[in-house]
């Protein structure tokens, strides 16, 4: 395998054994602690393994097609003769020119494809060559481009003159609020195929390698890895992200939430092509101008593909190239999907089926390898489950039913049959949370409030809605852009700018504006002037239009009965109140992946326990047993440079077990800061103390403070707290890391800093506690899920009744353990950043000892760890 430098051995068997995996195409689980160059070993390993099968197809054909030339027209007699045991009863003849027809179809097509490859990889080398040339005309074509556009449009405007002009144009405007005839697929036999000019975009899905990770810096920080590796010049890599982060038409981006910015792309889209196919219409097209995005230009997309596809960009370098060449990323990046061997992408978009097949990712006989994956059943169950209010429903329903009633007599009969089936939803809908559409959904209390789960099915029925076709429903929102014109209809008269007109229409629609002031909560009811609220709640709505979050609930109704449930939260008034369908099942949606994709490989840090995957995604998927493979490696440090301490006791011989019956008693706390004071007085540099939960930090560090604890470990130590909110995290960890530097340089009396964070919370993943950063991790308890919440208990109920006991434990009661194991195994692996780093693990809690939990934790920090009953034996080993 080529690598940059020496790769460690694990490095070199987490290659073999990724080469193996996608060769055999199988289903493959990686586990490689961070700080053993992980991400390195996945891109030699997988792109070696694409380089040697690339070479294999090459030569494949080049020996098909050498066969081919070899002029092998006539068949020998024995040859025919051969083919005549046919049980059709057929002629050798018949057979024989089949066969033979067979052969050559398939020389024509090697053929064919031989070409367009050299074609493509021609075209490639010369932009590598002449890049200079390329960009001085581009950037010619878009100067002129802008003249010819300026002078246009000073034309239309004095052609236009001014007054009752401008008015009539307001008219035309409201054209594109109004719904464009809508034909279900049942009636539309023939599908108009794209625009004429996109023809060559059906190319040829080459073999690749789709890499997905969760966030965003990841993916960059991968890219970059790429770039290093020595794959990094001659890979076709492209990056893929959403809208949000690659528009670069200002006037979009403005619009900040992501469902905006997607609608009015498609929009955008939209009327450009009825541009092209209005173009007779003169008259008309000179009175409704129709905003076209200025970079969705196919020729400058095509150029920036060629781009992507010359040099590997991560999507920073992206964005700065598309405004450079006027070019939009997001669809030119999705122009270079299937001639690239590697694309990076975001989980959602893989994961999740619509935005795949909107991306144009073909999964079949591909690769996947899904990357940062400890979280991957959680992944799938978010993407796939939907919240709505009670007052988005309301809100919804009053808007739409004032768009129909303005437009009624402009819509075709198809469109007001799908609104009304719409608007019955949503009053059902609200009178499941208790309540009444028609009237203001803050001021109306609910009766019974709790939490009730119904299945699918049942939830249908109850709201007497099962009479409706959810699919044509869903896909009638899809098509027609409902929402959006919804958004639009309310922008333009529920804002405060209808104030200033006052015709009888807009009387009516006072009426909206009103509801929205009402919908406002929080707002001080008196001494405010009326116009900032609207204001406010205008904001509000700019950030999603109610119904787009509705239709994303609709769609999660289209779930298997079986697989998911609606959870009815019924909370003080119908506002505050909400539906959410929760998905049981992830495998459903993660099958298609692993049904199409020739190899798929889940890799983590610390994916143990893997128990869950293998059982509740692949084998519920319906992959076989024996297409999975498994693969852990240890670590690259030496066995002396972790110290992982089980700690049953306490200083003053308290019992360490943090149960929720237990934790909250004064002796446990002081007990735990007592532990804590010990080992700031010998550990150097950075501690980091996790707690099972944000209430319970806060419940001890109070205690602290009152006990006088805390001013003693202050003395030694600096602390610092998580923040709860994310924007401040970066800030806090700066203060710290800085502290420890200041302590280490100047020496005396403080020796660093103590950081005391959450389990699952900000710290705890994706964060780098290298060096003298985290020299010790603490761990105070373990971090149970609250088993209290009717989610989880909805989930380990269906365990319970899908899967088979292991061991003779419940499936509920492993997930419990799972999960909170999951969670420690994350925490605690933030602190072993490098091969040269070193750092002491403590447990504090003796219920880690058991051995069904102590299995759980990762096999290098397990083989390591030892159990101490008493605090002084351990004390004395932290201190060597």
């Amino acid at each position: 395998f080529p690598f940059p430098y020496t790769p460690y051995r694990i490095q070199e068997q987490f290659m073999e054994a990724l080469y193996g995996a996608l060769e055999a195409g199988r289903v493959g689980i990686f586990e490689s602690p961070t700080g053993t160059g992980k991400s390195l070993s996945l891109i030699c390993g997988a792109l070696s393994w694409l380089r040697d099968w690339e070479e294999k197809r090459r030569q494949e054909e080049a020996r098909l097609l050498a066969l081919g030339a070899g002029g092998q027209d006539g068949l020998t007699p024995q040859q025919a003769r051969l083919g005549s045991a046919d049980t059709a009863g057929q002629p050798d003849w018949v057979t024989a020119f089949v066969q033979k027809k067979e052969e050559r179809d398939m020389v024509d097509r090697l053929k064919e494809e031989q070409i367009r490859r050299k074609k493509r990889e021609d075209h490639l080398e010369k932009i590598r060559h002449n890049v200079h040339l390329k960009y001085a005309a581009k950037r010619k074509r878009c100067e002129e481009d802008e003249a010819k556009r300026l002078l246009q449009l000073s034309k239309e405007v004095l052609s236009q003159g001014a007054g009752e002009g401008a008015l009539d144009q307001l008219d035309h405007n409201e054209e594109e609020l109004i719904l464009a005839e809508y034909e279900s697929d049942d009636e539309k036999k023939v599908v108009s195929g794209l625009e004429e000019d996109d023809d060559d975009l059906e190319e040829e899905h080459v073999t690749k390698i789709y890499y997905c990770s969760r966030t965003h810096s990841q993916l960059s920080q991968f890219v970059r890895e790429v770039q290093k590796s020595p794959f990094g010049k001659d890979t076709r890599l492209v990056a893929l992200g959403s809208r949000q982060n690659l528009c670069v038409n200002e006037e979009v981006r403005r619009l900040s939430a992501l469902q905006l910015i997607n609608d009015r792309c498609m929009e955008m889209q939209k009327n450009k092509r009825e541009k092209k196919s209005n173009e007779e219409n003169e008259e008309k097209k000179r009175r409704v101008i129709r905003t076209v995005c200025p970079f969705y230009s196919y020729e400058q997309m095509q150029f920036l593909r060629d781009e992507v596809l010359v040099e590997v960009q991560d999507i920073e370098q992206l964005v700065s190239l598309g405004r450079e060449t006027k070019a939009c990323p997001y669809y030119g990046s999705r122009f270079a999907i299937p001639a690239a061997q590697l694309v990076v992408l975001p989980y959602q978009m893989l994961l999740h089926e619509p935005t795949r097949k909107a991306a144009g990712i073909k999964l079949k006989d591909q690769v996947v390898i899904i990357d940062e994956a400890h979280n991957l059943i959680d992944t799938i169950t978010c993407i796939h489950s939907a919240e709505v209010s009670g007052s988005q429903l309301c809100c919804a329903h009053s808007q739409l039913s004032q768009y129909m009633e303005r437009y009624r007599k402009r819509l075709k009969a198809k469109n007001l049959m799908y609104i009304k089936q719409i608007l019955y939803l949503l009053e059902q809908f609200v009178a499941m949370l208790g309540g009444n559409v028609n009237q203001n959904p803050g001021c109306q209390a609910v009766s019974q409030t709790g939490t009730v789960l119904k299945s699918i099915n049942d939830f249908l029925f109850q709201s007497q809605t099962d009479n409706i076709n959810l699919f044509k429903v869903q896909r009638y929102c899809e098509k027609s852009l409902i929402s959006r014109k919804l958004f639009g209809f309310v922008e333009r008269y529920g804002g405060p700018a209808s104030a200033v007109k006052t015709n009888k229409e807009n009387q009516k629609l006072a009426g909206l504006q009103n509801f929205l002031l009402t919908l406002q909560q929080g707002s001080d009811k008196e001494g405010t002037p009326p116009s900032p609220p609207v204001e406010a709640e205008h904001d509000q709505l700019r950030t999603a239009s109610p119904l787009m979050q509705i239709e994303g609930f609709l769609s999660a109704l289209t779930n298997a009965n079986q697989d998911g449930r609606v959870i009815l939260n019924r909370q003080g008034t119908v506002g505050q109140s909400s539906l959410k369908f929760l998905l049981l099942n992830p495998a459903v949606h993660f099958a298609k992946v692993v049904e199409e994709c020739r190899a798929v490989v889940i890799a983590g840090g610390t994916m143990q326990p893997v128990a869950d995957f293998r059982e509740q995604l692949l084998c519920c998927a319906g992959v076989d047993p024996a297409r999975i493979v498994e693969f852990s490696c240890g670590h690259v440090i030496p066995p002396e440079n972790i110290l992982p301490i089980i700690l049953c006791s306490g200083p003053s011989n308290q019992q360490l077990e943090f149960t929720y019956q237990t934790r909250d008693l004064p002796q446990m706390m002081d007990e735990t800061g007592r532990i804590l004071c010990n080992l700031c007085n010998v550990i150097p540099g950075g501690v980091v103390c996790f707690f099972p939960s944000y209430e319970y930090e806060k419940q001890v560090y109070g205690h602290w403070e009152k006990s006088g604890l805390l001013s003693r470990l202050a003395a030694k130590k600096k602390i610092f707290q998580e923040p709860k909110k994310a924007n401040q995290v970066e800030q806090v960890l700066v203060e710290y890391a800085k502290c420890i530097q200041r302590c280490s340089q100047t020496g005396g009396q403080m020796t660093g800093a103590l950081l005391l964070s959450v389990v699952g919370g900000k710290m705890s993943e994706g964060i780098n506690f290298s060096d003298d950063l985290g020299r010790c991790v603490i761990m105070v308890g373990m971090p149970y899920p609250n088993i209290r919440s009717p989610e989880l208990q909805e989930k380990m109920t269906w365990l319970d009744k899908t899967m088979p006991r292991a061991a003779g434990q419940a499936p509920s009661k492993v997930l419990i353990e799972n999960l909170c194991m999951k969670a420690v195994n994350q925490s605690i692996g933030r602190a072993i950043r490098h091969q040269k780093d070193f750092a002491s693990v403590l447990l504090l809690d003796h219920r880690y000892t058991r051995p069904t939990i102590f299995n759980k934790l990762p096999q290098w920090i397990r083989e390591r760890t030892q159990v101490k009953s008493a605090f002084g034996s351990a004390f004395a080993e932290l201190r060597k």
